[in-house]
Parts: C-alpha cells; sequence; structure tokens
C-alpha cells in the first residue's frame, strides 16, 4: 500500500467517511520519544499500515476524531473552521533525529515535513519534545518550523525526567516558544484532549496560529543557520532548566549495570532469544492448527454440506473447499502466529529492552555489516520466516530492514525439519542426527555469506556506522496501545499478503485439479496425469545435474514453494503411498525414495539426498513468506529475492552433488 492509500478520501480504516479536505496532521519526533504509542491513542482502531511511494519504508496513516470539545475550542467566529477539523488526517513519520537526511527513512519525513511527498503539504505537525532530551527534541522542532510549517509541541516523558532531576514548566516554554506546549503521556493517553484542543484551535487560527518563535537570521533546515538554530537551541533549554544535573542515577541507570554488562547482559540475551523461538514454535503451534482445523474441519464440513444440497458439480466443489478455502485457512493459521509476534516485539520495544538487546548483539551482527538491532528478525527465523519479516520493523533504516528482509529466508525454519528428517533418516540412518546439525551451520553459513555478498554489490551505500542509540527508560507497557499496534498490523498482513496467498493457492489447485492424459475428469484426476504433474515433469530435467531430476521430486518442491510442511505430504501423493506419520518412520515411502534416487544420481543415492536437503533449505522457503515480502519492499524486490534463491539454490545443490559424487 502506498501513501497514496492513506484514509484521505472515501472511508478510512475505522468505517467513517472522510473528507477530501480533512487537514493533514503528520507526528513528528526523534526515535523512542513516544509517537507510535501517541499516534495508537489518537487513532484507535482507524490506523493503517502504509509504504511511502518507491520506498521500503513504512508509515502509519489514521483517522483522528479530535471530538465536540476540541471542535468549539476555536469559538463561534471560527465555526466553519472548527467543524473542518472535527476529522484529521494524522500520519506517524519515521524517527528521525535530523531532517538532513542521511537515510531513507530521514528522507521520508524531510520529503513528507517540506511538501515534497505525495501526502500533500501538512497543515501541522505535532512535534514530539522529550522532556528528559529536550536538547535534541528542540533542534528536530527548528528544523520542522524553518520549513515553513505550523507546530504544536507534545511535550512527554515528564516523568522519566523528574527521575533525573529535570522539571520543565510546560507553560514557561510555551511562552519562550511562542506555539502551544501540551504535556501528554501516550502510554496512559493522558494530556490527548488538551492535545486535541491545541491542534484545532491553532489549525482554526490560519497562518497565524502555531508559528514558531525563531532566530531572526533567514535561512533554512539545510542552510548556513545550523550554528545560529544550535544557539537558539541552546538558550530556550537554559532558560527553562532542561540541562540534567549531573552525578544522577537513576533506576533506569543500575538495571542497566546489568543488563549492559558485558558478561551478565549475555545470558540475558539468550534467555529472552530462547523465549521468543518457544513463542514462534511451541506456544503458536497449537493455536495455528486449532485455526487450521476450524477452518479445513468444521467450515469445510459446512461448505461441502451447502454445496451438496445444492448439487453442485465436484470440481465447483473441490476448487471452493480445497482451494479457495485452503488458502483462507492458510492465511488464518498464520494469524495468531504473527499476532503473538507482533506483540512481543512491541512488548519488547516498549518495555525499553529491545534497544538494550540491540547494544549486546551488536559485536556479533557486526560481521555482515549490520548493527545488533538486526539480530531479533534472525532469531524469530529460526522459528518462522514470516514473522521474522514482520520483525524487521525494529530496524532503523529502510536499507537495513531490506537487507535483513532479503536474507531471513534462508534461516531454517521448522517447517524444513520434517524435511530433514525424512530424507536424513532414509539415507543417512546412523548419522541422521549429524545430517540435520548441518543443515542448521548451513542455514547460518549462507545468511552471512549472503550477507557478505549484498554489502559488497547491491548495499555498497549502506555505510558500517558505530552503533548510537538513546536508550529509553524502562516502562511498563500499556495493553491498549500495544493490542491497538498488533491489530493495526495483522489486518495489513491479512488485506495484502492473505490475498496473494490465497490466489495463489486456488491457482495451485486449479492446476492439479485440470487433466492433461488419459480420460479423467476435472477434479479427479492423478497428480502424474495433471497439469501440475505436466509441470512438474518439464521442470524435473533441470535438477537432473543436482542428482533428482525425477518429476515426483520436481513436483514436491514446486508444492514445497506454497509452504515447507506439505513436501512430505506431497512426496507421498505422488508416489501414491500413505504420508508417514512420523517422517524418521519412512516406510513404503522411504523405499519408493530411495529407489528413485538410486536411479535419478546414477547410483550415488545419499550425495542426492543431501543436494535435495541443501535445495530445500536455500530455495523459497514459502509462499506467506513471498507475500509478506511483496508486502514490505514491493514486487522488484520480492521477484528478484525468489530469482536469486532458486539460482542459489541450483548453484549449491549441484555443487553438493558433485562432491558427493567424487567422495
Amino acid at each position: 500500500m502506498s501513501c497514496h492509500d492513506a484514509p484521505t478520501h472515501g472511508t478510512p480504516a475505522g468505517g467513517a467517511t472522510a473528507t477530501v479536505d480533512a487537514p493533514l496532521v503528520v507526528l513528528v519526533g526523534n526515535p523512542n520519544v513516544g509517537k507510535s504509542t501517541l499516534f495508537n491513542a489518537l487513532t484507535g482502531g482507524r490506523q493503517r499500515v502504509v509504504n511511502a511511494p518507491g520506498t521500503t519504508v513504512e508509515l502509519q496513516a489514521g483517522t483522528w476524531r479530535p471530538g465536540p470539545a476540541a471542535g468549539h475550542a476555536a469559538g463561534p467566529g471560527a465555526m466553519p473552521a472548527a467543524d473542518a477539523v472535527r476529522r484529521l488526517r494524522l500520519v506517524d513519520l519515521p524517527g528521525a533525529y535530523s531532517l538532513l537526511a542521511r537515510t531513507p527513512d530521514e528522507q521520508v519525513s524531510a520529503h513528507v515535513v517540506a511538501g515534497e511527498s505525495a501526502l500533500g503539504r501538512p497543515d501541522l505537525a505535532v512535534v514530539l519534545v522529550e522532556a528528559g532530551a529536550l536538547s535534541r527534541s528542540l533542534y528536530l522542532l527548528g528544523q520542522v518550523a524553518r520549513q515553513g510549517l505550523r507546530v504544536v509541541v507534545a511535550l512527554t516523558m515528564l516523568d522519566v525526567a523528574r527521575t533525573r532531576g529535570v522539571e520543565i514548566d510546560p507553560g514557561a516554554l510555551a511562552d519562550r516558544l511562542g506555539v502551544p506546549v501540551v504535556p501528554v503521556h501516550p502510554r496512559s493517553g493522558s494530556g490527548t484532549d488538551d492535545l486535541a484542543r491545541a491542534v484545532v484551535t491553532t489549525l482554526a487560527a490560519g497562518p497565524a496560529g502555531g508559528v514558531l518563535r525563531l532566530p531572526e537570521e533567514p535561512g533554512d533546515a539545510s542552510g548556513d543557520d545550523v550554528d545560529a538554530l544550535f544557539s537558539w537551541v541552546d538558550a530556550v533549554v537554559r532558560s527553562v532548566g532542561g540541562h540534567p544535573p549531573t552525578g544522577v542515577r537513576t533506576w533506569s541507570d543500575r538495571v542497566d549495570r546489568v543488563l549492559l554488562h558485558p558478561l551478565l547482559g549475555v545470558p540475558v540475551l539468550l534467555a529472552v532469544v530462547w523465549a521468543l523461538f518457544q513463542l514462534a514454535t511451541a506456544a503458536a503451534a497449537p493455536l495455528m492448527e486449532a485455526v487450521d482445523g476450524v477452518v479445513t474441519g468444521a467450515l469445510a464440513d459446512a461448505l461441502t454440506s451447502a454445496l451438496g444440497a445444492v448439487h453442485a458439480p465436484a470440481w465447483l466443489e473441490g476448487l471452493l473447499v480445497d482451494g479457495v478455502l485452503a488458502g483462507v485457512g492458510t492465511v488464518a493459521a498464520f494469524v495468531p502466529l504473527m499476532a503473538l509476534m507482533f506483540l512481543a516485539v512491541a512488548v519488547l520495544e516498549d518495555c525499553g529492552y529491545l534497544a538494550r538487546a540491540a547494544f549486546v548483539a551488536d559485536r556479533a551482527m557486526r560481521a555482515i555489516g549490520l548493527d545488533g538491532r538486526a539480530m531479533l528478525p534472525f532469531v524469530v527465523g529460526f522459528g518462522c520466516n514470516l514473522p521474522a519479516l514482520a520483525a524487521t520493523r525494529t530496524l532503523p533504516h529502510a536499507r537495513q530492514r531490506l537487507l535483513v528482509g532479503l536474507l531471513v529466508p534462508w534461516t531454517s525454519c521448522p517447517a524444513r525439519l520434517t524435511v530433514y528428517v525424512l530424507l536424513a533418516s532414509v539415507f543417512f540412518p546412523e548419522r541422521a542426527g549429524t545430517a540435520i546439525f548441518l543443515m542448521y551451520v548451513a542455514s547460518v553459513a549462507l545468511v552471512v555469506l549472503g550477507g557478505l555478498l549484498l554489502r559488497v554489490t547491491l548495499f555498497r551505500d549502506l555505510r558500517r556506522e558505530p552503533l548510537v542509540l538513546a536508550l529509553p527508560a524502562y516502562q511498563r507497557p500499556r495493553v491498549r496501545a500495544l493490542a491497538a499496534s498488533t491489530w493495526a498490523r495483522v489486518r495489513s498482513f491479512l488485506t495484502k499478503a492473505g490475498q496473494v496467498v490465497v490466489v495463489t493457492l486456488t491457482v495451485v489447485w486449479v492446476a492439479l485439479a485440470v487433466p492433461v492424459a488419459g480420460g479423467h475428469a476435472v477434479g479427479d484426476v492423478p497428480v502424474a496425469d495433471s497439469l501440475y504433474g505436466r509441470a512438474a515433469q518439464t521442470v524435473a530435467p533441470v535438477l537432473a545435474p543436482a542428482g533428482f531430476g525425477d518429476w515426483h521430486a520436481s513436483a514436491a518442491l514446486v508444492t514445497g514453494f506454497v509452504a515447507k510442511e506439505v513436501v512430505v505430504g506431497a512426496l507421498a501423493q505422488a508416489y501414491a503411498v500413505d504420508e508417514p506419520a512420523d517422517p524418521a518412520a519412512s516406510g513404503d515411502l522411504g523405499d519408493r525414495l530411495r529407489a528413485t534416487f538410486e536411479v535419478s544420481s546414477g547410483g550415488h543415492a545419499a550425495a542426492a539426498a543431501a543436494a535435495f536437503m541443501v535445495f530445500v533449505l536455500a530455495y523459497t522457503p514459502c509462499l506467506a513468506t513471498v507475500a509478506e515480502q511483496w508486502r514490505l519492499f514491493g514486487a522488484r524486490w520480492t521477484l528478484g529475492c525468489v530469482g536469486a534463491q532458486l539460482v542459489v539454490a541450483w548453484l549449491l545443490a549441484v555443487a553438493v552433488f558433485r562432491v558427493g559424487v567424487w567422495l
């Protein structure tokens, strides 16, 4: 979804009709200042996750209804203007320290503030100013004002500033700045009504409202008056007592002595990583199975009964039940996993630990030119690639998110494990554990080597910079804000990635149902005689150099593009045998596989099996992951990534087979 899709016209996410001339308000602020939390508090469920056109920079856009009390704040003489601002278009811009953009995220923020984006020129900016870091926040505020934008200041984290010995008088700061300054607590929602009144009043006041009192020197945010802006910031901070006293140690400082310790911090990080892995596997699996059971069980039975009652043809029943509904079930089954991971990451970010985790993991991630914040998506990826892509949103820069998003599919998720177990138990019964372990070693090697290669080719512009973090204070996460954020992102997955999954799975069913040989009816055809089977036979010769150029193997790999957990079932279906309940006890399927690989490899079945396992590791993980990449990074990067994965998988499989034959 691009910024053109933000709710500026028609029906916004909340379901109400927005007016074309609804004012555009943007939230601007430094990272970790409470912007997203405030956005959730102001918009509730009326929000969407969007992408800036032509970029992978993620924004949130929504509808803010200040309410009748705010509308009357402008007074009787300005009622038409007050009525017009009963509904506002609100956009949460990426966190930025400066409008002198050094990253794609800051560039998007700078373009929006300057009115150079597809959103149009904002009518007003709500700039979040952190009470405990006044200098840093005021510098950005001054840059926003120099772009000619009217501003209202939301003063946040007053309670945290007090623990550091800083007391800011909002009234004194407002007098000094010449614009409204409203104390807000985004987590509790305190101060949002006052903020709404200030915004409405400023908008209704016309060009004279919300004009920051800046030095007289001419210039703009990127001109020669940067020194003047710094001098102005220092003067404002001194006038309101914003410099913290020296020697004050807070509760957060004491906790950080443990969590950031080079020895003690690592076990804590490993415990958090283990908990995330468990959440993505053990905790989510029963929920996913329950949802899938409802869709493919009760709903499928009900739909089958309804179609039978109207005497629908068998092919239509198959299309709707095994095609469309199966696709819906696949998407629905991922919802608990996505919700849990979105919520877990949001909790870590909201409470303040995520920044500490990045600091502890930074040294290890430097191996592939990334900083410690990339650790989380890779860890989650070994639980499931899909939420791992969603976890890339914790990275601060769009190019970093893109690089990590291209590497995540090479983290070996549990769905691949069933294939490893089957092949290892059949072809390496004495060393099955070692073979499976080596697949995970190969997964890590692929991520590291792939990252190094991308850093010197497509991502040469990604500078290797030291990790500089403004560590937020530890705070208690707020359930309401977390729920709103989680739901917005789950809904975005359902409406975008979900559509791709359903359509593709329906196409796969059609390919399986259409006969191309023999006297079979539509929907009642053996795999070998279907359009799908014929396509698999066409692909098989391409895989011959890797030792498994047989249509049974190629059909399973094509099915595995949809989901790796069905590869074993696809092999069983192709051989017309029962799928083993335990892949390690392969039974008839194992005998058939051994015979097939013995023929296709010219007597080197073990080498062909190893090549098959490597191919499963390296090629596209699943359709849902591809759909999520498409949603986050766009068609060009996604298709390029899929193509590269197939090429790398083929090359590695051929290399492994040739080495195996030689040995």
